[in-house]
């Protein structure tokens, strides 16, 4: 009976899993709803640059008319001038297939076309057919912006910057990630605090009351214990709802959808090399998007520019074709021996008055341009500054682990004594309560530096795309 109520006991208790940060880490930079959205963007901004790539390549279309039917009463002009009324009945059909590419350096277009085009008269029961077999042309802007040539430059620039702020927001989820840890992680080591206070408490009130029946210790001394026994008692119930608070905000963001009780590691070994904010500033400026994002703007600065000087000035641009023509009551007559065809046509344009509108246009865009240029100076500032300081704090924090580790050993040790001391009665309830205080501030002090400190090695990763403890640039591959 004994062994079927502890099965009953042992079935009664929820499963509980061990975990460490990284774990933790890679589930939510894996599974959680979050890492769904960055790689949405991710995959977004990647068919974004196959668009553009595919904007340069050849071009293939098919376009027509199929049909254009007519059944009416026209005007028509007669030999002597006159005017009739006559019925017409007709249908117009053309087909076209066109390959094009366009050039980049000139922001021209090339194309080759093939047309053919029919006409069916029903009221005369004649058909004719019309068509270009093949023809050459050539389009090509004369002074005008050349959208092309800019955006060759800025898209790349564009895409490679996608690509890294992927890298970064994956590092971000890290950071989230690793503050949800440890503040389960503080939650369970407060709730731990709280249920050895509750049993310790307990037992010095126990061992008081005894005491206290004997004439060896005062009813102050004693209510002081009982007081501190409830005390324990609202306080682990406290600690026990912080912890599942803690634990629902970590399951829900990393994506656990199991109803298992977590139990978390204390990561207590940290990276052993420190960082030098040379090396770190270095690596930032490598790896992170901050730099192609400036670049990206100014182009898109000078681009403005160029935009306004070419679209409000002279402008020009040639067209030319040259290829085969005929017509003839069979399609097949439009391959047998066509005629030349040939076309030029040059089109401009030129402002004559436009009351300084091109010039406050320049003037507008090139102090778009400085406004950038400032803006990014600025900002390419701020960024060392956030980078230098990030690594300042990471090597504090470093360096403050060791001193609150020892500082929680030796809290711990100095109440286990004045427990045993207090116990043959040689220092006070209060000296006690002190050593108590003490002990447990020390041990949430070791557990919030630990997380001050991984915090901030997260946020360095996240500020330079680098891996100190490898020493190695965190890549597209090793997130895929």
């Amino acid at each position: 009976m004994c062994l079927l109520l502890l099965s009953d006991l042992t079935f009664a208790q929820p499963a509980t899993r061990q975990l460490r940060l990284q774990e933790v880490i890679e589930m939510a930079q894996e599974q959680s709803a979050v890492a769904r959205q960055v790689e949405t963007t991710r995959e977004t901004s990647y068919w974004q640059w196959r668009s553009f790539k595919a904007g340069y390549k050849p071009q293939l279309s098919i376009e027509g008319i199929l049909p254009d039917f007519r059944r009416t009463i026209n005007p028509v002009t007669q030999p002597d001038g006159t005017l009739e009324f006559k019925p017409v009945s007709n249908n117009y059909s053309e087909v076209g297939l066109t390959l094009e590419q366009v050039i980049s350096p000139t922001g021209g277009s090339i194309f080759v076309t093939s047309l053919m085009q029919r006409f069916d008269d029903f009221e005369r029961t004649q058909t004719r057919y019309n068509g270009n077999p093949a023809i050459i042309g050539f389009e090509q802007p004369l002074f005008a912006y050349n959208r092309l040539r800019w955006e060759r430059r800025i898209e790349p620039l564009r895409y490679e910057e996608s690509q890294r702020q992927y890298l970064e927001d994956r590092e971000k989820i890290a950071v989230t990630a690793t503050t949800l840890y440890f503040d389960l992680l503080l939650a369970q080591v407060n709730q731990d605090i709280a249920a050895k206070n509750l049993a310790n408490n307990d037992t010095l009130y126990q061992v008081a009351q005894e005491k206290y029946k004997l004439g060896r210790l005062s009813k102050n001394d004693l209510l002081q214990l009982r007081l501190a026994v409830l005390n324990a008692g609202l306080a682990q119930a406290q600690a026990t709802l912080d912890a599942q608070t803690a634990l629902l905000a970590l399951q829900t963001y990393v994506g656990l959808r199991d109803s298992l009780q977590l139990q978390l590691q204390v990561p207590e070994d940290i990276p052993s090399a420190d960082v030098q904010a040379a090396i770190a500033l270095s690596e930032a400026y490598k790896n992170r998007k901050e730099n192609l994002n400036f670049q990206r703007r100014l182009l898109e600065a000078e681009s403005g520019v160029a935009k306004a000087k070419g679209d409000n000035g002279f402008n020009a641009s040639v067209y030319a074709t040259f290829g085969l023509t005929n017509r003839g009551e069979n399609w097949r007559d439009i391959y047998q021996q066509p005629e030349n065809q040939q076309g030029v046509q040059i089109g401009f344009n030129m402002p004559l008055l436009d009351w300084g509108r091109q010039r406050a246009n320049y003037k507008v865009a090139a102090l778009d341009r400085k406004l950038v240029q400032h803006t990014v100076a600025q900002e390419e500032a701020s960024f060392e500054q956030a980078v230098i300081t990030q690594v300042n704090q990471y090597n504090m924090l470093k360096n403050r682990i060791k001193a609150t580790a020892e500082a929680d050993a030796i809290a711990q040790e100095r109440y286990d004594i004045a427990k045993s001391i207090y116990l043959i009665g040689r220092i006070s309830i209060t000296d006690l309560g002190i050593a108590l205080t003490e002990k447990d501030q020390a041990r949430r002090a070791y557990i919030a530096s630990l997380s001050e400190f991984w915090e901030a090695y997260y946020n360095l990763r996240q500020l330079t795309l680098f891996d100190f403890e490898k020493q190695e640039v965190l890549t597209m591959k090793e997130a895929e």
